[in-house]
């Protein structure tokens, strides 16, 4: 009987070794997250609170200034992007840094390819968004012109450094795929935790984007 229990017990013991336990890394990475949609909660409660309490004519006199075409066009650059880079995450999970074809093959991209697209969606979309704030102050409309402009500029302002932070990370990620000696999971793992944060500041654009453009 003795026996019989110490040969049950072993593979009861061996299966509890190998539980996978989560990534810390993304784990840690989801709660940055959650305290960062905290803070853009409280940029869309100052927005709504803004429209609430200053007289209508007050508040279109901002938003009439804004080019609804153009900010879809930026928005649409944004939310391909997140496509662009979810399809680097799943060549980084295949533990492919390259591409094994020609640079037109894009079913044979690597990571590094899927990743400098996406760095350059990214890019247009802030240089998209420094465009119409250039527009807007020529316009008149500024930070310190109206309650409007205020609330403007900072829910958007505030967004606009998330994607400049998203660049950065791009660029730090491409930075370890080139320099890594052999690409492993360790650079997947961070392909994946720099996807959470992209995709992350997409949706919140695309909440920023309905209410400000869409709910004038």
């Amino acid at each position: 009987m003795i026996n019989v229990s110490t040969a049950t017990a072993a593979p009861n013991a061996q299966l509890h070794v190998s539980v996978n336990r989560p990534n810390p890394v993304s784990v840690g990475t989801i709660v940055w997250l959650a305290s960062e949609l905290m803070f853009f909660a409280g940029l869309f409660a100052m927005y709504f609170t803004v429209r609430a309490t200053i007289p209508a004519d007050q508040w279109s006199e901002g938003t009439e200034h804004l080019v609804l075409s153009f900010a879809l066009i930026n928005t649409c650059v944004l939310v391909l992007s997140s496509v662009t880079c979810q399809m680097g995450v799943w060549a980084a999970e295949r533990l492919q840094p390259r591409r094994t074809g020609s640079i037109f093959q894009v079913n044979r991209w690597g990571m590094n390819e899927w990743i400098t697209l996406t760095y350059i969606m990214g890019s247009f979309f802030v240089a998209g968004q420094i465009y119409e704030y250039s527009e807007l102050v020529e316009a008149g409309l500024t930070i310190s012109s109206s309650p409007y402009g205020s609330v403007f500029f900072l829910a958007t302002g505030f967004h606009g450094l998330h994607v400049i932070g998203g660049l950065i990370a791009f660029l730090v990620l491409l930075g370890r795929s080139f320099t890594a000696k052999d690409f492993g999971h360790h650079e997947a793992t961070t392909a994946i935790v720099v996807s959470y944060y992209w995709h992350f500041v997409d949706v919140v654009w695309i909440a920023l984007f309905g209410i400000i453009y869409f709910l004038q």
